[in-house]
């Protein structure tokens, strides 16, 4: 009997580390759709979002995320913050991953987070990228066809808004920042919590930055008010290479008329 419980015990560990292994370095794609009456019929706008890289490097050198977004084709790239980790100190892997997604759309806009601001030579990685062709919108907008594309960086106030005749869509790093109060933005791309990294059946994310143990707000679609706030749980991971049912992923952002 205890030589059952033991293998048991073993195979459960294999299968555990199997799952953290392929959850943390073979990410999905994860399509999200919103429909509006603010740009014009038949039109679709897609967008892809990545974020909280945490300067990961995938196997393969990330030919595999590469592939998926010259599948998708979309229009423009949102990067929500935390590209790098707040103890980087190599760039050469977010630089080639930026270099990478620039050959397949010129059009990328960012947005810093945390550990961007909380790095010692985040000017010096601003310029950087800025030099490459990324757009910084950590304040003010952009015009892209019918839609607004307003940022802002971690700490900064967020712009306010009425009601609009054109879509707006708001790129923040951390949500908990406009979950009470999302000032009238018709969509708010978001990161920050990873999803949790772990998470559990039936309870999801054991804990999320900002909103402590079994948050509300740690992944996926949610309406509040007015408002579609997605958060997308990333790439990276922080602390531990760990996440266990919880994918690392990008997004394919889809948005059509009604």
């Amino acid at each position: 009997m205890k030589k059952i419980t033991i293998a048991i015990i073993f195979v459960l560990l294999f299968l555990f580390t199997a799952d953290v292994f392929y959850e943390v370095n073979f990410p999905k794609v994860n399509l999200i759709e919103i429909e509006t009456d603010k740009i014009k019929a038949g039109e679709e706008i897609k967008i892809v979002q990545i974020t909280d890289l945490h300067n990961k490097k995938f196997l393969n050198n990330q030919i595999q995320i590469y592939d998926k977004i010259k599948e998708i084709n979309p229009d423009f790239i949102v990067l929500t913050g935390d590209m790098i980790d707040r103890n980087t100190k190599n760039y050469s892997y977010v630089y080639s991953f930026i270099d990478e997604l620039l050959k397949i759309n010129s059009k990328i806009y960012y947005v810093s987070g945390n550990h961007e601001l909380d790095h010692e030579d985040v000017d010096a990685f601003n310029n950087e990228i800025a030099k490459r062709g990324v757009d910084i919108i950590d304040s003010g907008f952009r015009e892209y066809k019918d839609i607004d594309i307003y940022g802002t960086k971690y700490y900064n106030n967020i712009p306010l808004l009425n009601n609009q005749p054109r879509f707006s869509l708001l790129l923040i790093h951390d949500q908990s920042f406009v979950i009470n109060s999302p000032d009238g933005f018709n969509l708010i791309l978001s990161g920050h919590t990873h999803g949790g990294q772990t998470r559990v059946p039936f309870a999801g994310a054991v804990y999320a930055p900002g909103q402590g143990l079994f948050p509300k707000y740690s992944k996926g679609l949610f309406k509040i008010k007015d408002s579609w706030l997605y958060i997308d749980s990333g790439l990276g991971n922080t602390f531990l290479p760990v996440r266990f049912l919880n994918q690392s992923q990008i997004s394919f952002i889809k948005i059509n008329s009604k």
